[in-house]
Parts: C-alpha cells; sequence; structure tokens
C-alpha cells in the first residue's frame, strides 16, 4: 500500500505537468535546449475515452515531448454549444496530465490554438480526423519554421458525441 506521502506526490506530480502561457514557454524553451523535440496537439477533450487516449499515444509517438493545449470552458461552448463541456477545464486539466505520455496541458482561451502555436512553434502539429494538414490551424507557422505537421485518424466508433448520445438514448432523453 502507498504512503500517504507518496500518493500525494503522485498528484503533485500531475499538477506539475499543467503549465500557464509563460510556464510553457519556459518548459519548452529547456526542453529544447537539450534537442528534444517538441509535439502540439490542442482539443477539448471533455470525456476522456479510447479514441483520445488511441490518437494521443501516437501524437506523443512523434516526438520526445507533448503538449496538449486545452479549450477553455468559455471556448469548448462556443465550439460545441451550450450543453458543453460536460468536465470542466479544471477536471480536464488533471485527467488530461494523468496521462503518462502527456509531458505538459496548457489552457486557452481563443477558438482557436494559433497563438498558443506561435509561443511553442512546435517541431510536429498533430491533429486527428480527416483534416487536411493544409487545414490545421496553425500548419503554415509550423511548416515555415521547419516543423512538421500531422493528420492523424480517429478510431471509428469512439467520439465524445457519440457517448453523450449514448447517455440520452439510455436515459429517455433527447
Amino acid at each position: 500500500m502507498l504512503s500517504k506521502n507518496l500518493k500525494q506526490m503522485h498528484f503533485e506530480a500531475i499538477q506539475a505537468k499543467i503549465k500557464t502561457w509563460p510556464q510553457i514557454g519556459e518548459t519548452v524553451a529547456e526542453w529544447r535546449s537539450r534537442g528534444e523535440k517538441i509535439v502540439f496537439t490542442n482539443g477539448c477533450f471533455d470525456l476522456l475515452h479510447f479514441g483520445h487516449v488511441h490518437y494521443l499515444a501516437a501524437a506523443s509517438d512523434l516526438g520526445d515531448r507533448l503538449i496538449v493545449g486545452l479549450n477553455s470552458d468559455a471556448s469548448v461552448r462556443r465550439l460545441k454549444g451550450p450543453h458543453r463541456p460536460i468536465q470542466d477545464e479544471i477536471s480536464r486539466q488533471h485527467v488530461m496530465a494523468a496521462l503518462g505520455f502527456v509531458d505538459a496541458v496548457v489552457l486557452f482561451e481563443q477558438d482557436t490554438p494559433l497563438e498558443l502555436i506561435v509561443l511553442i512553434l512546435p517541431d510536429v502539429l498533430v491533429k486527428g480526423g480527416d483534416w487536411h494538414p493544409s487545414q490545421i490551424v496553425g500548419s503554415d507557422f509550423v511548416l515555415g519554421h521547419g516543423g512538421k505537421v500531422c493528420s492523424l485518424p480517429f478510431v471509428k466508433g469512439h467520439s465524445t458525441t457519440g457517448i453523450e448520445e449514448k447517455i440520452r438514448m439510455r436515459s429517455g432523453m433527447k
């Protein structure tokens, strides 16, 4: 059985991965000074599911460090509607940071992560789905600085919208 102090250390390690914009800038500079390859992706990640885990693990495999830009609650509402997010940003940040292959999580308020991408200047910019790399926000910037842009396929049958629909159907809601 883990001691209380060790359990607290685990939670502190999770919290240490959650960064402010100035902190992520400093962290990226440190990683770069060691020659580490930075991968960036972003999303709402409202209800973490198998598709997310598969996608994020694949994104992580593209470099040495994975940074996840997480839409703020207000940004999620603007993008997904007033019924979202289901989980608040603090919960989403901690769940994302608890994943072993995620090295940092940073919240952004804007509708797109472009300003955050400019700050981080990732070596690899990743999105999921059927996005052509030229359609990914920040792709021109990353490519213009010698980086790479990747579109990873979704795992069919796994989506937050699908989970929402199942819950509604099972509860008799519409």
